[in-house]
């Protein structure tokens, strides 16, 4: 074991009591509590000397922080799936009226995407469809950060237009 992931681990076995408090506070209670802090601990063993580290406290507390914050977001998203799917039921159906309005929707959508002014057609389909960063864009357009911006957010604003049929 290195010596920060010593250092790191002794040190979580001081502060185990306060640490735990703290993620039971992001967390809102004491649901993952237990298995953030024992995910600290297998971080703060697979540390590397390779570089030092100045605070070791403060590095505990952040990287307990930052993985409470990532349980309590992942354990958010896993209840809003688990929600989504036992309100839906395997026997309910879109009505007939609901597709129709649906696929008139999607098509005026389509149309007006396809309708875009160049250049924002072009930047539109690179940041959204190709997920290129709005700096790549603009790197390989020869342009600025804004202009992809002010860009994509036309395109935006027009597709939300066509959407609600205006």
């Amino acid at each position: 074991m290195s010596s920060n992931a010593l250092t790191l681990t002794e040190l979580l076995i001081r502060e185990r009591p306060a640490l735990l408090r703290r993620v039971q506070r992001i967390l809102g209670g004491d649901s993952g509590a237990e298995d953030v802090i024992q995910a600290v601990w297998f971080k703060a063993r697979g540390v590397d000397s390779s570089q030092g580290i100045d605070n070791p406290r403060a590095y505990l507390y952040r990287l307990a922080i930052n993985l409470a914050t990532d349980h309590g977001r992942e354990s958010t998203r896993r209840n809003r799936l688990l929600a989504e799917h036992y309100l839906w039921q395997e026997d309910e159906q879109i009505s007939t009226e609901e597709q129709v309005m649906a696929q008139d929707e999607l098509q005026r959508v389509l149309d007006a995407a396809s309708h875009l002014p160049e250049p924002t057609r072009t930047i539109f389909h690179l940041n959204r469809l190709q997920g290129l960063s709005q700096a790549d864009i603009a790197r390989r357009l020869g342009v600025s950060v804004t202009t992809v911006e002010n860009h994509v957010r036309t395109a935006l604003q027009r597709l939300a237009w066509a959407r609600s049929g205006r």
